[in-house]
């Protein structure tokens, strides 16, 4: 493998799942719009869904399908509640999942939340080549899984390997 020196800049879409809040409200999927941009990548498209299995993977699967598309960062309905069903929509889309993203996202947030961080089923995959991050929909939850995680996977220059320089390979049989 060669060193990769320059940014290749990916699409990503960002979808916040809320029950409460309108796009005017979504200071999380705001905080993953500006800091995906902000670090070279290219917002492809945006949407806030309610908290409706059926609506997010037909959203999720639309994006998934579309070549153009390289990663999917959704925020919110990753807790217990009754409401909360991201993992039940998202996860059957998966062809791999990547469980050490929602691991090492609980070890951190432990620094920051304590015991609390048990109850986020935050995880990550790979969907038709494309990858899919589901976050907590906090904003301080989207901020340490961007800078902390999401951010450096993302960037081809990130050593000793990254998620970014795979993309040609995702759809090997």
């Amino acid at each position: 493998m060669t060193a990769q020196l320059d940014l290749i800049p990916l699409n990503l879409c960002v979808l916040t799942v809320s029950d409460s809040r309108t796009l005017a409200e979504d200071s999380s999927g705001d905080y993953l719009v500006q800091s995906l941009t902000a670090d070279g990548h290219r917002l492809a498209d945006r949407k806030l869904l309610p908290d409706d299995r059926y609506r997010l993977r037909a959203v999720v699967s639309q994006w998934i399908a579309d070549d153009d598309i390289d990663g999917i960062l959704v925020t919110g309905g990753t807790g217990f509640t009754g409401r909360d069903s991201t993992p039940e929509a998202l996860l059957p889309l998966l062809d791999k999942q990547m469980p050490g993203f929602g691991e090492l996202f609980r070890a951190i947030s432990y620094d920051e939340i304590g015991t609390s961080t048990v109850q986020s089923r935050a995880f990550a995959g790979l969907a038709n080549g494309t990858f899919v991050f589901a976050l907590p929909g906090s904003t301080s939850a989207c901020r340490t899984a961007w800078e902390k995680i999401i951010r450096n996977q993302l960037d081809a220059r990130t050593r000793p390997c990254n998620l970014a320089t795979l993309r040609p390979r995702l759809k090997e049989r």
